[in-house]
C-alpha cells in the first residue's frame, strides 16, 4: 500500500522519438537536459550538433517541438558573430520562396544538395587522410588544403556540380509548371 506522503506521478511525457536526448524549454528561457539532469547554454546544444547527437527539444509546458526554433537560434547567433556563411542576396533568395509554389521543392533541394556537398567533403577528406585532422579544420586551413588538391578537387567538384544539376533536374521534371518558373535549368530532352 503506498503511502499518503507519495509524490503524485510525472505528466506523461509528449511523444516523441524513442532513444532520442530530450532537451525542455522552459518560459524563462533556459533549456533543461532530460539525459544529464542539468541546464545547458546554446552552446552545449550546438556542441551536440556538431558530436551528431540525436536530440529534441521540447517546450516544457506545451510539449511542442521547439527543435527547428533551437537550431535557427544557433544558426543566427554563427551569422551574427565571425564569418557569416550566408549573404544578404542569398538570405533573401530563400525569404523569396516562402509561399511560392516551389517552397517545398526547395527546401528538399537544399537538402539533398547540402548532403551532396557533405559526402563531396567526406571524399576529399578521405582522400588526404593522414594529411590533415578534419578537427582542426579552419576556414583558411580547408581552403589552403583544398587549394593543394587541385586535380581531385576539379575532378570531385564537377562531379559535384554535375549531380546537383541532376538533382534539380528530376525534381524539375515533376513540376508541370517548372520551366517558366526556373528557367536557368532547363530540362534536359
Amino acid at each position: 500500500m503506498p503511502s499518503a506522503r507519495s509524490a503524485p506521478p510525472a505528466p506523461a511525457e509528449p511523444a516523441g522519438r524513442t532513444g532520442v536526448r530530450t532537451i525542455k524549454k522552459y518560459p524563462n528561457r533556459r533549456l533543461y537536459d532530460t539525459q544529464t539532469s542539468s541546464y545547458i547554454t546554446l552552446a552545449d546544444v550546438k556542441q551536440m550538433v556538431l558530436d551528431a547527437d540525436d536530440f529534441e527539444v521540447r517546450d516544457a509546458k506545451t510539449g511542442e517541438d521547439l527543435t527547428r526554433s533551437i537550431l535557427l537560434q544557433i544558426i543566427l547567433e554563427e551569422e551574427s558573430g565571425g564569418v557569416p556563411m550566408f549573404t544578404a542576396q542569398m538570405l533573401a533568395q530563400i525569404i523569396r520562396f516562402y509561399g511560392h509554389a516551389a517552397q517545398g521543392f526547395m527546401g528538399a533541394y537544399l537538402e539533398k544538395n547540402l548532403q551532396a556537398f557533405v559526402d563531396f567533403q567526406n571524399q576529399l577528406l578521405a582522400q588526404g587522410q593522414g594529411l590533415v585532422d578534419p578537427k582542426h579544420l579552419t576556414p583558411d586551413a580547408w581552403t589552403q588544403f583544398v587549394g593543394a588538391q587541385a586535380p581531385l578537387m576539379q575532378n570531385l567538384m564537377s562531379s559535384y556540380v554535375e549531380n546537383s544539376r541532376a538533382m534539380f533536374e528530376k525534381m524539375q521534371e515533376g513540376l508541370p509548371f517548372a520551366n517558366p518558373l526556373f528557367p536557368g535549368f532547363p530540362p534536359r530532352k
